[in-house]
């Protein structure tokens, strides 16, 4: 697909023309933080969001989940050295799990970004900032597991949750509707 935003037009590299233009533009109207992204949720989910565990209704992802975490911290590092007075959000780590906190200190002390926006990872693991913050234990069975029912929940008409880890999605009726869905595209 030669079109997307910040494609090199092979449909599988990138090229950052579009994007730092897009900064400048956000700079010039004073826009101060920015959120980084890649890819779309719906057609190009390892992008966006790397898994262990893709969409049920979706496919297996042509590379290992690090890669996409890599590509996501460098680019974005790359980015915020061009625009270091933007305040940037780095985004796709949940596929870290345990490692996500140690390698978000590295990423924030290296400058490569400022904060790192907590996605999916919020749903299983809410207390995790706080957890983090004052020194407390991590509770390794409420990581994210990148199971990616929050996601496809939501593609089925589904409130998204994570159904696999919280006790509160597991009880509700979509639990059920979920699993069938899941059933039905064969995983």
């Amino acid at each position: 697909y030669p079109y997307a935003f910040g494609g090199d037009g092979t449909g599988r590299g990138v090229d950052l023309a579009e994007p730092i233009a897009f900064l400048q533009l956000l700079r010039d109207l004073d826009i101060k933080l920015v959120n980084l992204t890649a890819g779309s949720p719906y057609y190009v989910p390892h992008i966006q969001r790397p898994a262990l565990f893709p969409p049920s209704d979706g496919y297996q992802p042509p590379e290992d989940p690090l890669a996409g975490v890599a590509r996501q911290i460098a680019i974005t590092a790359q980015l915020k050295a061009q625009f270091p007075d933007l305040a940037i959000v780095g985004t796709g780590y949940s596929y870290l799990q345990e490692w996500l906190p140690r390698v978000a200190q590295s990423v924030i002390r290296q400058g490569m970004a400022d904060f790192v926006g907590l996605g999916r990872m919020m749903l299983s693991y809410p207390q995790l900032p706080a957890d983090v913050l004052t020194g407390k234990p991590l509770q390794r069975k409420l990581f994210c597991r990148t199971f990616s029912d929050c996601t496809t929940a939501p593609r089925g008409g589904l409130v998204s949750g994570c159904y696999p880890l919280d006790d509160f999605y597991k009880q509700r009726p979509e639990a059920a509707q979920l699993a069938e869905a899941k059933k039905a595209s064969g995983e």
